[in-house]
């Protein structure tokens, strides 16, 4: 017996569509199931051959059961050593190198030391910083957000430095980007499951949660629609993610890659709704 598995937070609509829609197909060597765990003993297998990780980026305890499993042979969905790895300033940087279409982003150093460390640590660093230098890359408006996962937290759209310091200075030991606002006519988000098969939903991040998602959008054109689904498998291919999301913000005819680390997207049906493709 094939057994899947699959680990979950708050949501409630995904995870349990995704062990009922499994178990529908009366197989009779695989089933779903929601998974319990207890404490973790080193080297053992729990006996999923497939687990579904939506909140190990979130809990480091199912992050190691997760990489336990996967040393016992188990498929992991998304592979955690890859996404243990992954920043979204190095997305930004391989994006960039991949030709697709990124804004200007920097990485800055940490607001206070981290944890442990004291200025004897940060000896490589130039300080004071060359301000003029970034915000002249950078130009304003722009957006401070932390460089790995944020769910929505800790962003600051700033105007000015006299705002960005305001906002950089609240942001303690988190690891933080400073990138320049896109000025966009139309933004999308793009499902991609395994590298394979893209689900393209006009999205609009200024209205409520449970209304971002569009159903009553206006015709895109073939060629923008092409250009969406090839960019979103080009990123997901080259993470070798299966499961991800990948947030286009479209200026001038021109999608730029807002955001492509992703690998638990909300799949909510509250968020989400019944949508198709765009068309």
């Amino acid at each position: 017996m094939k057994r899947i598995g699959i680990i979950y937070g708050m949501e409630n609509s995904f995870p349990t569509a995704v062990v009922d829609a499994v178990n529908a197909l009366q197989l009779s060597d695989v089933r779903a199931e929601h998974v319990k765990i207890g404490g973790i003993l080193m080297a053992q297998a729990s006996g999923y051959d497939v687990l579904i990780d939506r909140i190990s980026q979130d809990i480091p305890f199912y992050r190691a059961w997760l990489k336990n499993e996967a040393l016992n042979g188990c498929h992991i969905i998304n592979n955690p050593f890859w996404w243990s790895a992954d920043d979204k300033f190095f997305h930004y940087a391989l994006a960039a190198k991949l030709g697709v279409a990124v804004p200007p982003t920097v990485m800055l150093p940490h607001r206070e030391h981290p944890e442990g460390t004291t200025a004897l640590a940060m000896r490589n660093l130039i300080y004071p910083l060359n301000w003029d230098e970034i915000f002249d890359y950078i130009g304003f408006p722009a957006y401070l957000k932390p460089h790995l996962y944020g769910g929505g937290r800790h962003i600051y759209r700033v105007d000015s430095p006299e705002q960005f310091f305001a906002a950089y200075n609240s942001t303690g030991r988190l690891g933080m980007l400073l990138q320049s606002e896109v000025r966009y006519q139309d933004f999308f988000r793009c499902y991609v499951i395994d590298r394979t098969h893209v689900r393209i939903m006009p999205y609009d991040p200024a209205r409520p949660l449970g209304k971002r998602y569009l159903q009553d959008s206006r015709p895109y054109s073939p060629e923008l629609l092409e250009r969406l689904e090839r960019e979103a498998l080009t990123l997901c291919r080259a993470l070798d993610y299966e499961i991800n999301l990948v947030e286009f913000a479209v200026s001038d005819g021109v999608p730029v890659v807002i955001d492509f680390l992703n690998p638990a997207p909300d799949a909510d049906l509250f968020s989400i709704g019944e949508i198709g493709r765009a068309s």
